[in-house]
């Protein structure tokens, strides 16, 4: 796989930027180019979870100081490159469309430069959403078994992808796989029935409490428990994503 690939949500809280961060490491692990943009651009944290102080940032690409290229920051700890936002940021939340366009345009250029960009979505169905997802090409939606997420995932399949563009879906914080698997049975359900379309399940991803230690940390969560389950079901999603066996050897970062 290559190219670039939007890690979504309808509902916040439910681990993308987690996701996007660990599948980032993963997938340099394995010897891939790798960047991740944090494409919420009013509530970005991407940085708050890795630890990254960046001289440059969206704010400042937005605000003509530099370009996108140059606001890359390497990652030593996960091998990626990170492109961070600003957090609190009005500015970019209320970002004109023919701005974000050409923000998508010069990441769209970017990402070539790379075997695989991770664009992490902001929460929602705002234009930001569906401007960079259509960008990207592809959609990976993070999802849990709380009606809440699911109903905002359905919701986020409706307006954003359906028709439009590929969509497959990770269950987060799942207690076993037979529970995941049921979890995305519902939402699947929901798209046959009502949007006649088929929803891919990709991964699922089993709960473990200590992710929250790692994001308190700021450190990697590979890194910090690499022999957990949850380390396991992100390799094993990188693995697929990259069409490689799961269990292909890794190379450490």
């Amino acid at each position: 796989m290559s190219g670039m690939l939007a890690i979504a949500s309808g509902k916040g809280g439910v681990g993308k930027t987690f996701l996007a961060a660990s599948l980032g490491h993963a997938m340099a692990r394995r010897g891939r180019k790798v960047l991740v943009f944090d494409g919420d651009l009013g509530l970005a944290n991407l940085d708050i979870q890795l630890g990254v102080a960046a001289d440059n940032d969206l704010g400042a690409v937005v605000a003509g100081r530099t370009a996108l290229a140059d606001a890359v920051v390497r990652h030593p700890a996960t091998g990626t490159d990170l492109i961070v936002g600003r957090s609190g940021s009005g500015a970019l939340a209320g970002l004109p469309e023919e701005r974000l366009g050409l923000l998508c345009r010069s990441l769209v250029g970017l990402a070539g430069r790379y075997d695989i960009t991770l664009v992490d979505l902001a929460a929602g169905l705002g234009g930001s959403c569906r401007q960079l997802a259509a960008a990207a090409g592809g959609v990976v939606l993070v999802t849990t078994d709380e009606p809440t997420a699911l109903t905002d995932a359905y919701a986020f399949i409706k307006v954003v992808c359906a028709g439009r563009m590929p969509v497959r879906l990770v269950v987060n914080n799942v207690e076993d796989r037979r529970a995941g698997r049921q979890t995305h049975e519902v939402l699947a359900k929901a798209c046959r029935r009502f949007l006649g379309l088929e929803l891919p399940l990709l991964g699922l991803l089993r709960r473990d409490p200590r992710c929250a230690d790692a994001i308190r940390a700021q450190m990697p969560f590979l890194s910090r428990f690499p022999n957990s389950a949850l380390a396991q079901d992100i390799e094993e999603l990188a693995g697929a994503l990259l069409e490689e066996e799961p269990r292909a050897p890794a190379m450490r970062a």
